[in-house]
């Protein structure tokens, strides 16, 4: 296929912004996968606090502050062994605190020194937390 060119100036420099930002003006989408969806819509639902925007056959839909967050209805499932979805929170210890409220358990790493709400500090002062979703995916919260 032969490369289009254009000697219009205004099409030409709408070509130099595409190039210099292909997504990055773009709306982030993300994605969990689930095998049992009336499990997930209540942990992210009702435990999150997400709110639930659609429903069908493929996926369940929530509004994650503005992020579309599909969880997506999978026949097998590997879960990952990393974070796949994290949240940034003003508040790690009121936050962990109301996980644990909710029977949310955080995930404990050999080898991280992790409070007694599994908070762990990086070395670059961030404190973050790991808890798992009803299919076993990993998730986070993050104080920057």
């Amino acid at each position: 296929m032969a490369k289009q060119t254009s000697d219009n100036p205004a099409h030409q420099a709408s070509l130099e912004v595409q190039r210099e930002s292909i997504l990055g003006s773009q709306e982030l989408v993300a994605f969990v996968a689930t095998q049992d969806p009336g499990r997930a819509k209540e942990f992210y639902r009702d435990t999150l606090g997400l709110p639930l925007v659609s429903e069908d056959e493929f996926a369940l839909v929530f509004d994650a502050t503005g992020t579309m967050l599909r969880v997506t209805r999978v026949q097998e499932l590997a879960a990952a062994k990393y974070t796949v979805l994290g949240w940034r929170v003003r508040d790690i210890v009121q936050t962990a605190t109301d996980l644990q409220k909710a029977h949310v358990a955080q995930e404990r790493y050999p080898g991280m020194q992790q409070d007694e709400l599994g908070i762990w500090t990086s070395p670059s002062g961030a404190k973050v937390a790991w808890f798992k979703d009803p299919d076993g995916n990993t998730l986070s919260i993050t104080q920057f």
